[in-house]
Formats: structure tokens, C-alpha cells, sequence
């Protein structure tokens, strides 16, 4: 009976345990010391799925899973940038604090691989354009610190950073202020932008940080509530974009709207894994008109 107590023990703690993995919750140790305190801990920033399967194996150095208490993301080390960043967004992440502007290289990257520094980018023609934006994390001074490691951050160019990619950025926001929530993630594909100094530029810090050619993002916005998976429809509105990564770009994030299976014939990667194959293949062919 002893042996059999102690088999039941050992069975439930093994599950006890993936269930608190899979919750997403803040029990990983290997997290900045900045962002521990998170607002929503309980949600997972990649509750649509995995769309790269990325590990926190240091040995898939190219889809390491790199998590943060306020977004999640696959980090290529060869690359110096995220590969895509994911994250929710309800009204509860939209405070007060203010931007922090404190720019820093991320300790918690394993021994030995590359760091992007605060000044990386110096004088590149590229801005240090955030995944995960300033403004989606205002609750507390921690959330908003924590979107500027370095390792939320690519170089891209100003206009695209500080002109369509910012619009969308404050109409989500909007949506939000509506009464809505969303689930987030963009990323980058390709090697060779164009910056402010007019010509193209495919690495930056000697090699070490790729310049993508695009920037890309996926919206997926549904009524604040609980139970979200089952909360999401084949006629869940979804917006999708696909934006070059140049200092040319136009004013109008609307102009840029794709539909998030052309985002996966640019990545390889499989997108909203988690939902029904049917509501999967609705949403992805799906291209936002509103």
C-alpha cells in the first residue's frame, strides 16, 4: 500500500507539474529579475499554439523558446533577433506608467551566444522597433520595462516603425478600449532592409543582428470573456499584415493587409495550431476588410 501511495504521489506531481507549464505561469527561474512581477500570469501568450515549435532546448539555438513574464517568443541566436514574439492583450494591460526608454541587453540569454547592447543599432539608419509595443504593457513601470530587452527588438526601418506599424499598433489598442481582447504575434522574415541612410543593409554589430526584409503581424480579436478557444469562430475577425521592412514604405497600415496563410507560405510556420482544423482554415484565409 506504502509503494502504491508513493506511485500515486510521484504520477501527480508529474502532472501537477506540466499543467503549471502549460498555464504559462511565472515558476520559471530563468527570467529578468525586471519582469517577474506580470499582471496577467495566468495567460498564455501562445494559447493559439506554437506556430514554430520552439523549445527551450539551448541546442535549437534557431527556435529557442525565450520567455518572458509579459510575452513570449523564438530567439534565433545565428539571427541576433526574435524569429516572432507573442502576446495577449486585454484592457487590463492598458495603464498608467509610463514609457521607460530603458533599453538593455538581455542577461538571460544562454552562456556564450551573442547579446544585442542598447546601442547595437547606433547609427545604422534602423530603429530598435519593439515586437512587442511599449504601449500594450502600461499596467505597472516592470511591464513596460520589460519591452525594451533587447531581444524584443529588430531594426527597422523609421518609417515603417514609426508610421503604418505604429497605426496599427494604437488602432488594436483601440479595439481594446472597446471591450475587446486579442491574441498578438508578428515577426520578421528575409535578410536585407532599407533604412533611413537610403540603401540596403542585411546585418548589423558585424554581422551578428540580421535586417529582415519584412515585418509581419497577426491579430486575432474577440469580446473580453473566459474560456477563450471556445470563444473563437470561423467569422472571428482576424487581421493580418505584411509590411517591407523599408524606409519608403507608405502612411496607411490598411494598405498592407494579407491574410495569415501567405504569412505562413513566407515562414514555414503553422499558425493557430490550437484552434479546430475547420475554424483554422477559415481564419487564415481570412483578409481583413474593417
Amino acid at each position: 500500500m506504502l509503494k502504491l501511495n508513493i506511485f500515486k504521489f510521484v504520477i501527480f506531481s508529474v502532472l501537477l507539474n506540466a499543467s503549471n507549464l502549460s498555464c504559462k505561469k511565472n515558476n520559471d527561474t530563468n527570467v529578468d529579475n525586471d519582469t517577474k512581477n506580470q499582471s496577467n500570469d495566468v495567460v498564455n501568450h501562445i494559447l493559439l499554439g506554437n506556430p514554430s515549435n520552439a523549445t527551450y532546448d539551448i541546442v535549437n539555438s534557431e527556435n529557442y523558446l525565450l520567455e518572458q513574464s509579459y510575452f513570449i517568443s523564438s530567439y534565433s541566436r545565428n539571427k541576433g533577433i526574435a524569429n516572432w514574439v507573442s502576446w495577449h492583450l486585454e484592457q487590463a494591460d492598458l495603464g498608467e506608467a509610463k514609457r521607460q526608454d530603458d533599453f538593455r541587453a538581455n542577461i538571460n540569454l544562454p552562456n556564450g551566444w551573442f547579446t544585442a547592447q542598447s546601442n547595437s543599432y547606433q547609427n545604422s539608419g534602423f530603429d530598435r522597433g519593439h515586437m512587442c509595443p511599449s504601449a500594450d504593457r502600461t499596467s505597472t513601470v516592470e511591464a513596460n520595462s520589460s519591452t525594451f530587452l533587447m531581444t524584443n527588438m529588430i531594426p527597422q526601418a523609421p518609417r515603417n516603425n514609426q508610421g503604418p506599424w505604429a497605426q496599427l499598433e494604437e488602432y488594436t489598442r483601440t479595439q481594446i478600449r472597446a471591450g475587446n481582447e486579442a491574441y498578438i504575434i508578428s515577426g520578421t522574415y528575409g535578410s536585407g532592409g532599407i533604412g533611413s541612410q537610403g540603401t540596403i543593409t542585411f546585418t548589423l554589430a558585424a554581422g551578428k543582428i540580421n535586417v529582415p526584409t519584412h515585418v509581419w503581424k497577426i491579430i486575432l480579436i474577440i469580446p473580453h470573456g473566459d474560456n477563450d478557444l471556445a470563444r473563437i469562430k470561423s467569422d472571428s475577425r482576424i487581421i493580418a499584415v505584411i509590411m517591407p521592412n523599408e524606409n519608403t514604405i507608405g502612411s496607411n497600415w490598411r494598405d498592407y493587409r494579407s491574410n495569415v496563410k501567405n504569412i505562413e507560405a513566407n515562414t514555414g510556420y503553422n499558425f493557430l495550431s490550437a484552434l479546430s482544423a475547420d475554424i483554422k482554415n477559415s481564419l487564415v484565409q481570412k483578409i481583413d476588410n474593417l
